[in-house]
């Protein structure tokens, strides 16, 4: 999950490339370079161009590549090594997130309100840093994905009111996570949490968290090279998998060790 950073160094990157050395993606094709032709810097651009249209966002993510760009940039795709990902039973809980839970003052919920969660997402200020890549152009894109069932959102809820939140992709037995917020203490990683224990039950088998960082890995997510990721897209991806998502999760009390 990106937490809104921007890809370090893209726009520098891209005014030092010619077009001969990077591919751009074709208008009328929904074919992606290999993944294993991403450069190593910046780490996993892949391809420039193409559009965020339903069917391209879905192949892009069956293939492990995302679009990640800022506003007034053309469209960045990527695929870095070594990827983050996170194995729902996996998930570490903090001895103060545990605490959190057992006061049982939150209530969680799915796709209760996605667009309002990506909008947080997108307001979420990071340390240095100006702007968002989650731009209208990606809140339109994701919205019909989420109208389609495969975007889907988890809201955390505090004295009723909207505390956190994350969204993401679902795509057979893989969740792609995009992005989380919390606007009470703990709320993103409560929500992390029942997404993990939704997932776990429901027979997902990872987390593809996309770039690392150190939250991510305090919440137990782990790097793993390409070869592998793509291992688990291809044993996962096109998996038949039942489950609701909207309405009231089971939030965990946190009382298991």
């Amino acid at each position: 999950m990106r937490q809104n950073e921007k890809p370090d160094n893209a726009l520098l990157a891209l005014s030092k490339l010619t077009m001969s050395q990077i591919p751009w993606l074709e208008a009328d094709s929904l074919i992606f370079p290999p993944s294993t032709s991403a450069m190593e810097e910046p780490n996993g651009l892949l391809a420039v161009g193409g559009d965020l249209s339903p069917a391209r966002l879905v192949a892009a993510y069956k293939l492990g590549i995302f679009p990640w760009f800022e506003e007034n940039q053309p469209i960045l795709w990527w695929s870095p090594s070594p990827r983050a990902v996170l194995f729902p039973p996996q998930v570490h809980i903090s001895k103060s997130l545990k605490k959190r839970l057992r006061q049982q003052a939150f209530n969680v919920t799915g796709d209760h309100h996605f667009s309002l969660v990506v909008e947080h997402c997108a307001q979420v200020s990071r340390r240095g840093q100006d702007g968002t890549w989650i731009t209208d152009e990606m809140l339109d894109a994701y919205s019909l994905l989420h109208d389609m069932g495969i975007a889907h959102s988890v809201e955390v809820w505090h004295q009723g009111q909207l505390a956190g939140g994350l969204y993401g992709l679902a795509i057979g037995g893989v969740f792609f996570g995009e992005s989380m917020f919390s606007l009470v203490s703990d709320a993103s990683k409560i929500a992390f949490f029942a997404l993990c224990n939704q997932l776990q039950q429901w027979g997902f088998a990872v987390i593809d968290c996309q770039v690392t960082n150190p939250h991510l890995l305090s919440l137990g997510a782990e790097e793993i090279d390409r070869s592998r990721f793509n291992q688990l897209l291809s044993s996962n991806i096109e998996r038949s998998m039942t489950y609701q998502w909207s309405g009231s999760w089971d939030l965990p009390s946190g009382n298991s060790d």
